[in-house]
């Protein structure tokens, strides 16, 4: 008895050893290519936002910035490095999605404008956003894209 009993536990032994089964690596791989397939197009989304967000806090900093310069000069000006930015006339965001600049200043208004810089799906949607001295925010495309997340 001792014997057999001693054989059961190498025959257990030696099926736990054995690894897994090609239909186990199999059910493994589509679970993976599932969970990439729904996380992939909700990582782009995601990041396109991310970079929509930084085009318009960009927008708004030129127009606060804009402000403060107006009221030292009693105009507003056309040049970023007077507002704060490395570059004097096409500022590229961090992300370089966007390229940002100030289109037209004077004395009594002025406009800023975020242009997307890439041609892809994004370009279709949210390619430029705008604001002027009045706080008028407008976008094309879509004229939504400063108020809509997606």
């Amino acid at each position: 008895m001792a014997s057999s009993n001693g054989m059961i536990k190498i025959q257990t032994t030696v099926r736990r050893l054995r690894g897994i089964t090609l239909m186990e690596l199999m059910i493994v791989v589509v679970i993976i290519g599932l969970m990439a397939t729904i996380s992939y197009p909700l990582y782009r989304d995601y990041a396109a936002r991310a970079k929509r967000v930084e085009a318009k806090a960009t927008l708004l900093q030129i127009a606060q910035e804009q402000e403060t310069f107006y009221l030292s000069n009693n105009s507003f000006t056309n040049d970023m490095t007077d507002l704060g930015f490395s570059s004097s006339s096409n500022y590229i965001t961090d992300s370089e999605s966007y390229s940002v600049s100030v289109t037209a200043a004077d004395a009594g208004n002025f406009t800023a404008t975020a242009t997307y810089r890439f041609d892809d799906s994004e370009k279709s949607k949210c390619e430029t956003f705008t604001i002027d001295g009045d706080g008028v925010k407008s976008s094309t495309p879509d004229t939504d894209c400063w108020t809509k997340t997606r």
